[in-house]
């Protein structure tokens, strides 16, 4: 049986854990208020871009880019956005395993990978799979630069040939506590080009200038919106998480309380049943 010393010592550590997981839950429900801001900005320019982009493919057909070439697939790229830090329930290993999923069908020849955050590079440093390229320097905040980093290193991968097809692997942010491991076709772009396009196009400068230009800004979007999605799951899951493990918490230092009352009547029964029998035997 513990000792009400040792049961003490135990809930004055579960109240410390209990403090710290509250104060993680309150930061990352600041961080997700943040990040749902910037995700409502992302989804609408990203689908008005994406609309654009469909019309002018379908009014000018014979624009080209470089971006937009669909090659035979000889060797696929993986681009996995996870966290940099752990403590966010099963969000990083709900996206290493679909990685996973998706390797199956590829070999380290044929398959590499594009790391955002470090702990799906901590999963993957040691396995067969080649990193291209590590991103771990998010802290679970989007940053315009770097994200412009993230997507001039795809664009070039898929423009010198270096592979011929390119993934993303993020997380849909659906609500607080819900979202969805995705896997979305990134490069090359094939715009659906629709049968009828609303209205008459007069290009100017010509459509190859103007797709020069509205293609990498797309491709950039795209990663942008991907980024805010998993950022704000990230988010959401960690604050879920430490909420639920300071619940835990004061359920535990409830029952050690329980615990160290029953332990500290059973010591006063006892000195008041030795304090009896003591008395009893003088007389």
């Amino acid at each position: 049986m513990q000792s009400i010393r040792d049961i003490r010592r135990r809930i004055r550590s579960v109240s410390s854990t209990q403090q710290i997981t509250k104060a993680m839950e309150m930061v990352a429900a600041a961080k997700l208020r943040r990040a749902q801001g910037r995700l409502a900005q992302a989804r609408p320019y990203a689908e008005k871009a994406e609309e654009i982009l469909k019309n002018l493919a379908g009014a000018a057909a014979e624009a080209a880019h470089p971006l937009l070439e669909v090659r035979p697939v000889k060797k696929s790229l993986l681009v996995a956005i996870a966290s940099d830090r752990g403590l966010a329930g099963s969000y990083n290993a709900n996206v290493i395993r679909r990685a996973e999923v998706f390797l199956r069908d590829y070999n380290p020849d044929n398959c590499g990978l594009v790391i955002v955050g470090k702990k799906a590079f901590d999963f993957y440093k040691k396995r067969k799979w080649p990193v291209r390229k590590v991103f771990a320097d998010f802290g679970g905040n989007l940053h315009l630069a770097k994200a412009k980093t993230l997507a001039t290193e795809l664009m070039r991968a898929y423009e010198n040939k270096e592979v011929d097809q390119i993934v993303l692997l993020y997380t849909r942010f659906l609500s607080t506590s819900t979202y969805r491991v995705h896997l979305a076709p990134f490069l090359p772009l094939v715009p659906e080009k629709k049968e009828e396009v609303s209205g008459d196009y007069i290009f100017e400068p010509s459509p190859a200038e103007i797709f020069e230009q509205l293609v990498p800004r797309f491709c950039l979007t795209r990663v942008v919106l991907a980024l805010a999605e998993s950022f704000a799951s990230e988010h959401g899951s960690r604050m879920i998480s430490m909420g639920a493990a300071t619940r835990n918490a004061g359920e535990m230092i409830d029952h050690l309380t329980l615990v160290r009352n029953k332990a500290r009547q059973a010591g006063i029964t006892k000195e008041i049943l030795e304090v009896v029998g003591g008395a009893e035997a003088l007389q």
